[in-house]
């Protein structure tokens, strides 16, 4: 995978993905196809997580990361906004 990251992500991760020499394509595929193949070559990789958090960071729109879709990660963005939110209140409330 062509990652291109901000200049202060660390992607040496990239380096043992389960998903290293893989078709890109696989991550990527057509709107409604399935996302399993892809999903199931995330699952049990060690950088997972470092995967998902690269997405997220980079507001990734697109394929699969992390083991994650577009609308999975879309989820977890509006939770973590929404936590956010709380937290500042109860600092404010202070």
């Amino acid at each position: 995978m062509g990652i291109i990251a901000k200049p202060d992500l660390d992607t040496d991760w990239k380096n043992y993905s389960n998903c290293l020499g893989v078709d890109p394509d696989l991550f990527f595929p057509e709107r409604g196809a399935s996302t399993r193949e892809a999903k199931e070559v995330c699952r049990g990789c060690v950088v997972r997580d470092d995967c998902l958090e690269y997405a997220l960071a980079n507001g990734e729109k697109f394929g699969i990361w992390g083991g994650m879709s577009e609308r999975e990660r879309r989820r977890i963005r509006r939770q973590r906004a929404l936590d956010r939110q709380a937290a500042e209140r109860v600092v404010e409330a202070v």
